[in-house]
């Protein structure tokens, strides 16, 4: 699997639009940069609607992934505060028969894998 970032010019197989939705201050729009640019960043909440397109191969397909990241006001994210132990999630993943896969963008961890694991399902569901 190779990847790379830019603006679309026309040559992908497929096209996806992916809707990132979670309470302001989770860390979506953090997550995102950190998946398109390579670096991890705090940044401030998005203030309405923002997106950004990433060209991935993967399963030897080009695709076009448009990210939408949207604010829904609410609370902000501690780990002193988790709603859900990684245990609960992967328990709550096999009953559901999903996948179950934690990433950062503070530290990048999984970023990249996560939104490949996504597309590969999205391209061969």
């Amino acid at each position: 699997m190779g990847s790379s970032s830019g603006q679309s010019n026309g040559s992908y197989d497929l096209s996806f639009k992916i809707l990132l939705i979670g309470d302001s201050g989770v860390g979506k729009s953090s997550l995102l940069v950190s998946f398109i640019s390579a670096s991890a960043e705090d940044l401030a909440p998005t203030i309405g609607v923002d997106f950004k397109i990433k060209l991935l191969t993967v399963g030897g397909k080009r695709l076009k992934l448009t990210i939408w990241d949207t604010e829904v006001p609410k609370g902000s994210y501690l780990d002193s505060e988790r709603a859900v132990s990684r245990e609960e999630g992967n328990t709550l993943a096999k009953e559901l028969g999903c996948m179950f896969l934690e990433c950062s963008s503070k530290t990048r961890e999984n970023v990249e894998q996560c939104f490949k694991e996504l597309a590969l399902k999205l391209n061969f569901s």
